[in-house]
């Protein structure tokens, strides 16, 4: 079964360009994972410190190895540093 999933990060204004190019290295290296189907990043047009990404996953297994890849690993270290809260993660099934 196919995972959708949203994940909404807020970066700490004096962080904002260090996360944002973490984040599009994360884009980059995602991209060639055999079961990512879509993995976009998107910034808000309001308030730059908004992040948002739209990913679809070929399964639940392909999102867990994923999560394993050490570039994946790395950020999660740093994001607390980041961010000026914890991702807001939304894992969704087509309807």
């Amino acid at each position: 079964m196919k995972i959708y999933l949203t994940a909404v990060l807020i970066a700490h204004t004096q962080h904002r360009e260090k996360l944002a190019l973490l984040l599009r290295d994360m884009v980059e290296q995602t991209r060639e994972e055999p079961a990512c189907e879509r993995y976009d990043l998107h910034q808000a047009i309001d308030d730059p410190n908004v992040f948002v990404f739209y990913e679809i996953w070929h399964d639940q297994d392909g999102l867990d190895i994923h999560n394993a890849q050490p570039y994946i690993k790395n950020f999660q270290r740093v994001a607390g540093d980041f961010l000026q809260e914890p991702a807001q993660i939304i894992r969704m099934s087509m309807i």
